[in-house]
């Protein structure tokens, strides 16, 4: 486990699109939280889900997947290592990028509150594209789900995923609840459809 976790970091820091979309998505983050610590509580959202998506499925899209279920059959420790790796550098992320959003907010509530609740947005995240397998059509998917259903049709009301990860990242106990009924869900999801062929994805 130790080893693949280890192979996923690596992967992450020395593929230069990733460090470079995870910089410049930080410094969008960071932005936003200089003018409202919410606002940067979603970027640090969407960014632990982008991250989570392509450490996942960029073995998909790389063809790399066959390599790598070659030299760890079981696929399920594969995805927890994948899901670990994402947890950490998401974490790692929002804490990086929530420093303009803790000298805004005073007391650091929505601080604190974000970095609790982004480790379950990677998980979210990455067991999201362990099922999709196709970054793309997972983050289109994902930009359309919030604008229109939680957006327009929830009004951000609705017991979904954004919401509940808005609502928890503000402190509130039911969001976190319901977001995490809302991870586990989809790794649940993933973990039992990781023996299904990928060839032909």
């Amino acid at each position: 486990m130790t080893a693949l976790i280890r192979a996923e970091l690596y992967r992450t820091v020395t593929i230069r699109s990733s460090w470079i979309s995870i910089a410049l998505f930080g410094a969008l983050a960071a932005s936003f939280g200089v003018l409202n610590p919410y606002g940067w509580a979603l970027f640090a959202g969407i960014g632990a889900f982008g991250i989570a998506v392509f450490t996942v499925a960029r073995h998909f899209q790389h063809r790399t997947a066959a390599l790598l279920y070659l030299a760890q059959p079981k696929r399920l420790r594969v995805l927890l290592a994948q899901v670990i790796t994402t947890v950490l550098i998401a974490w790692v992320f929002t804490a990086v990028t929530g420093i303009t959003a803790l000298l805004r907010d005073g007391n650091g509530t929505v601080y604190r509150h974000t970095l609790t609740v982004v480790p379950v947005m990677a998980v979210f995240g990455a067991a999201a594209a362990a099922v999709v397998r196709r970054a793309s059509w997972l983050l289109y998917g994902f930009a359309v789900w919030f604008v229109v259903v939680e957006g327009l049709l929830g009004q951000m009301k609705w017991p979904l995923p954004i919401s509940s990860y808005l609502d928890a990242a503000g402190g509130n106990p039911y969001g976190v609840e319901v977001f995490l009924v809302w991870a586990l869900g989809t790794l649940a999801v993933a973990a039992l459809l990781l023996r299904r062929d990928f060839t032909t994805d």
